[in-house]
């Protein structure tokens, strides 16, 4: 069955999108981390101001901001089509699980072959692989789409049965915005708060790739001044410099550097070499010039007296629920590290070892949290998070968990109770309890409330709430130093306070 939370997402953009002003102003997306500063940088004396950098990315970043007004949108009714949902299944005395079988999945017609063989002919120019290697995702997909329109059919059905009222309202400036009341469903209310703290993933990361694109054109432009300030000292057109530089750092190529290119990298690229050489001869000069006036531009800066305003955004701390979760450690610990996981994840058995040295190293002062987040494109995973759930129900789940990660090629239902036995649990609780999907909910919660804190794939690391871009030994253990001192900090001012 497809993940509960992803089942909601398909029955977001239902009716009309929620009203705005009707004025001629474009809304504040309110995804600016802090308002880049007048002043972004001075170099050699001569000021770049902001607006200077951001004119010629205007529309880049306006795109950017819009992702997050319309997500701001999408997600408010994500959140109704959530209360209606719950609402329902309340009334009908099951499961919102439950009712999403019967409405939504028990509707849906599975794709037959000849229909995924029809999508595939008329799609294959932008489908790699051969029918025959890509039936079972063609079919997939259009299941997905099926799913998606049965969704969105019973999501408009609950809203023309309910009272629901949207309130139109800018993003929050403040506490008191964030407690402003956004839409009424059926007496129950959704703040301003509620929507932005689902949106900080998002907001974060268009937050970095604001902060990303405007560097990149700080420093093109840096490096454009550079240039000009260094030929008017020559007494020549930045362009004759650059290229006097460039022809004088670029290594010409030659036929033999095309073959060389081709030979290694053959199994990329489509054609003869006797066809594509001139391509490849064209390619390997224009990265030739593009070093070359890289080495230039560092030549430059390393002389310069340069000093940068930007600063990128503060990484966000999120507050992730560890109640009745598989642990490891202290509940006191200083630091709490967790991990969502999937069971049929390479990169989660490869990420196990790496927390274990961890644990093992900072002892008492770690405290280790696993939550599930089994992925849809793995099939065996979601039910293998609910036999660790079982194992865990009868003391076992660290021992059952290992032979999980071991065996990830063979996580069938028979394969599950095996393990079962293998590690010495009561065989007919927890068959009983895998066959009867008691412990589903569990994992619907995690799946649910790790999309809220932005998990996207697994293993997903979050040390003191912070998300890890990098789960590398080096990376975790640097994030786990950092949030030591942090807490040392926190207490050593506490103390102060209270002398």
């Amino acid at each position: 069955m497809k993940h509960l939370a992803t089942i909601l997402c398909l029955a977001i953009a239902v009716c009309a999108q929620a009203r705005r002003p009707q004025d001629k102003t474009e809304p504040d997306c309110g995804c600016e981390a802090k308002a880049p500063s007048d002043l972004l940088a001075i170099v050699n004396g001569v000021k770049i101001a902001a607006k200077d950098v951001d004119e010629p990315i205007k529309a880049t970043l306006d795109n950017l901001r819009k992702q997050v007004i319309s997500a701001r949108a999408s997600e408010l009714y994500l959140q109704i089509n959530s209360l209606l949902l719950e609402a329902e299944a309340k009334k009908r005395g099951m499961s919102p699980v439950k009712l999403l079988e019967q409405e939504v999945m028990s509707k849906v017609k599975e794709p037959a072959e000849a229909e995924a063989q029809e999508f595939y002919d008329k799609n294959k120019d932008r489908i790699e692989g051969e029918f025959k290697d890509v039936k079972n995702q063609v079919i997939g997909y259009l299941r997905s789409q099926r799913q998606s329109e049965a969704a969105k059919d019973f999501a408009r059905r609950l809203r023309e049965q309910s009272d629901v009222q949207v309130i139109d309202k800018a993003s929050p400036q403040n506490e008191a915005d964030r407690a402003q009341v956004v839409a009424v469903v059926g007496g129950a209310k959704i703040t301003s708060g509620e929507i932005e703290d689902s949106l900080r993933p998002l907001i974060f990361n268009i937050q970095e790739q604001l902060y990303q694109i405007r560097k990149q054109q700080l420093d093109l432009t840096i490096n454009n001044m550079l240039l000009e300030q260094e030929a008017q000292k020559r007494k020549i057109t930045a362009r004759a410099l650059l290229e006097a530089q460039v022809k004088s750092k670029a290594k010409p190529m030659t036929e033999d550097d095309a073959r060389k290119f081709y030979d290694e990298n053959k199994d990329k690229i489509k054609g003869e070499f006797a066809q594509l050489k001139d391509q490849i001869l064209s390619y390997l000069r224009d990265r030739e010039d593009r070093e070359a006036q890289g080495a230039f531009a560092a030549q430059l800066r390393s002389a310069a007296v340069i000093e940068v305003f930007l600063s990128p955004p503060d990484p966000p701390r999120y507050n992730i629920a560890t109640d009745d979760q598989p642990s490891k450690g202290r509940a006191d610990a200083m630091v709490t590290i967790v991990e969502f996981t999937d069971f049929e994840c390479a990169s989660c058995a490869r990420a196990q070892p790496v927390i274990a040295r961890l644990m093992a190293e900072y002892g008492d002062r770690v405290r280790l949290i696993v939550r599930d987040f089994p992925l849809e494109k793995h099939p065996r995973a979601f039910k293998a998070a609910e036999a660790a759930e079982a194992a865990r129900d009868q003391g076992k789940y660290w021992q059952y968990v290992e032979v999980l990660f071991a065996n990830q090629s063979a996580l069938q239902i028979a394969d599950l109770k095996q393990y079962a036995t293998r590690v010495g649990l009561d065989r007919e609780k927890f068959d009983a309890a895998l066959d009867s999907g008691r412990f589903s909910d569990k994992v619907q919660r995690d799946l649910r409330e790790g999309m809220k804190v932005g998990v996207n794939g697994t293993p997903t690391i979050f040390v003191n709430g912070r998300p890890m871009k990098e789960n590398s030994y080096e990376a975790l253990k640097a994030a786990v130093e950092t949030a030591l001192s942090r807490k040392k900090q926190l207490r050593g001012a506490s103390a102060l306070q209270t002398r």
